[in-house]
């Protein structure tokens, strides 16, 4: 089994992702954030590193699709390959940081690769507001996040509506996180484990 969690910058995917895989005991796959080589160049000049940064998410994540594909194990996946598309492509083209050139050649990558993909059996949304998105962007202290504009995390937000809402058509679990603290509060994180129960088990969730 595959399941996706989806969400903009800061919604917390990363420590839902690791909180779930230690409650069902699932196998985690993180996000190439750490490491990735291009991060840092791309906040200080998104319009000339775009290009090779989404190039770079696109083969980690394209990668990460066969990995899951050949698992036995239950799979739970920090960001998939549809959202670095249908969101972080899409608003680096609308901002004007893509070129016709490069999105052209990008999306002709992409649509090869989706004749062996298939979706996350489960895809969890949390949807954020920016004013909160800022909030544990500056609380987590990542110097190259630091000078991500609110029109670039709007953007992402309208994007991700849209994916969510339109362009994507596997089975999704969306979640309002602006009030969670499933990190810090037991009863925020059971809510969302009683929610992920009623849709891959059937069972009801706790009042």
């Amino acid at each position: 089994m595959h399941i996706g969690i989806a969400g903009n910058i800061g919604s917390g995917k990363t420590t839902l992702t690791r909180m779930l895989s230690e409650h069902y005991g699932w196998t985690p796959k993180y996000e190439s954030v750490t490491y990735n080589p291009y991060l840092e160049d791309y906040y200080k000049d998104i319009s000339r590193w775009s290009f090779n940064l989404e190039i770079y998410f696109l083969e980690q994540r394209f990668g990460d699709v066969l990995e899951i594909a050949k698992s036995k194990d239950v799979i739970i996946q920090d960001r998939t390959i549809f959202e670095g598309v249908y969101v972080f492509v899409a608003n680096n083209y609308a901002m004007g940081n893509l070129s016709d050139r490069d999105f052209e050649t990008y999306m002709g990558l992409f649509e090869k690769m989706m004749s062996v993909v298939k979706p996350p059996d489960l895809l969890i949304y949390l949807r954020c507001s920016v004013p909160h998105l800022v909030s544990q962007i500056q609380k987590r202290g990542r110097d190259y996040e630091q000078s991500i504009s609110l029109e670039y995390l709007k953007g992402l937000n309208d994007r991700y509506e849209k994916f969510i809402g339109e362009d994507y058509k596997g089975r999704v679990l969306c979640i309002d996180a602006d009030s969670l603290d499933f990190e810090n509060n037991p009863e925020d994180f059971s809510s969302v484990t009683d929610r992920i129960d009623a849709e891959l088990y059937g069972l009801f969730p706790m009042k």
